[in-house]
């Protein structure tokens, strides 16, 4: 069983300064000052994906953490490229590096081709998180989680890092002061060095958030336009929703009618054609809450709805869903510009349908 015991010294300043503090605050002399920590840690006992050091500022997290893990503890990255998908690994796949971005909550694109040094701090927090997790083998420690970041950022990219570690059969260690990430991160176990309790826990769900879906006017698209991949305007006929958590802005989707097939100018389809949740939000797919509401609105509306994605995460993601049915494989499609010529680069896309059931009430709220 691995146990901490552990004893730092250093010595105390002889200096005129110090003689002075000692006075004003009446600290008795002594030649130096000691911390010491004493605990079992049986991390051994149990299988375990997630694990958490938490307490005070001062309590001896970090030190505690290099004598448990040594220098598997922020082990240091190298950032300088162009854009931060240069300073992945050369030995990974794109297909690699988009789907850990995508997995933690760093799924804005236009942000993948910028340097490190111009990203937000929750984006730079979340793109360090893949890069530790993907360039890693085994277990993954780091010291100050969530210490720079807004504290809802620092939750939802809690809750997308212990998602991802469970999933890859992966092993994390957070340590922080912060608490309010326990019920995000979900740790197998924690401990905190200023009391020596050690703890295991069962993985229970996550918090509930509250989320509205509303209709909205082109207008809010202003919003989200930044963080598309493809294009910051919106297609003549689209019809817009928003979802949002505690009465702020977090995800869109824009669709429009498609002619049907069959009898001319009839509308059977209704096509998604703009899908963004904002950075601060990703990683809790609320993406897909919005698009399977408005989808099942459609439907009891006698439409079908079809979503066609192009990131290789997302397309996994319906085809691992009942709700969604592909009706068409990943392929080269090109867009088509105003004059119904075929313009741009070709881009990878599938096409998928909407196979869940129809909500009317959502439909009475919403079309």
């Amino acid at each position: 069983m691995p146990r901490v015991d552990l004893v730092v010294s250093s010595p105390v300043s002889k200096s005129v300064r110090a003689a002075q503090l000692c006075g004003m605050f009446d600290v008795p002399p002594r030649d130096e000052s000691t911390l010491s920590w004493k605990a079992d840690v049986p991390i051994e006992d149990k299988p375990w994906s997630v694990g958490l050091i938490h307490g005070p500022s001062g309590a001896g997290k970090s030190t505690v953490a290099r004598a448990l893990f040594g220098d598997r503890v922020d082990f240091p990255l190298e950032w300088g490229g162009d854009a931060v998908v240069d300073d992945f690994s050369k030995t990974l796949s794109m297909d690699e590096i988009a789907s850990v971005c995508q997995a933690v909550g760093f799924n804005t694109i236009p942000a993948w081709l910028r340097p490190f040094a111009v990203l937000s701090n929750g984006e730079k927090f979340r793109v360090d998180l893949a890069r530790r997790l993907v360039e890693s083998d085994g277990l993954v420690v780091v010291d100050e989680f969530t210490s720079v970041v807004d504290r809802r950022v620092a939750q939802i990219g809690a809750y997308a890092v212990q998602k991802y570690v469970r999933r890859a059969g992966r092993q994390f260690v957070g340590v922080t002061c912060h608490a309010d990430v326990v019920d995000w991160l979900q740790p197998d176990w924690t401990f905190d060095p200023s009391t020596g309790a050690f703890d295991w826990r069962s993985v229970q769900p996550r918090p509930a958030i509250n989320v509205e879906i509303r209709r909205v006017s082109k207008r809010e698209w202003a919003r989200f336009a930044p963080f598309h991949y493809l294009t910051a305007s919106l297609p003549g006929g689209a019809r817009c929703f928003e979802l949002l958590v505690d009465g702020n802005p977090a995800s869109f989707i824009a669709s429009r009618p498609r002619p049907s097939t069959g009898v001319k100018g009839r509308i059977e389809i209704e096509a998604a054609c703009r899908s963004v949740t904002l950075p601060d939000f990703q990683g809790l797919g609320l993406a897909f809450v919005l698009i399977e509401t408005v989808a099942a609105a459609y439907k009891a509306r006698g439409l079908r709805f079809r979503m066609y994605p192009a990131h290789p995460s997302y397309i996994r993601s319906f085809d691992r869903s009942k709700r969604w049915r592909m009706t068409s494989r990943p392929g080269r499609v090109r867009q088509r510009g105003k004059s119904g010529k075929i313009q741009g680069a070709p881009r990878p896309c599938a096409t998928f349908e909407f196979a869940g059931g129809p909500d009317h009430a959502a439909a009475d709220a919403l079309l």
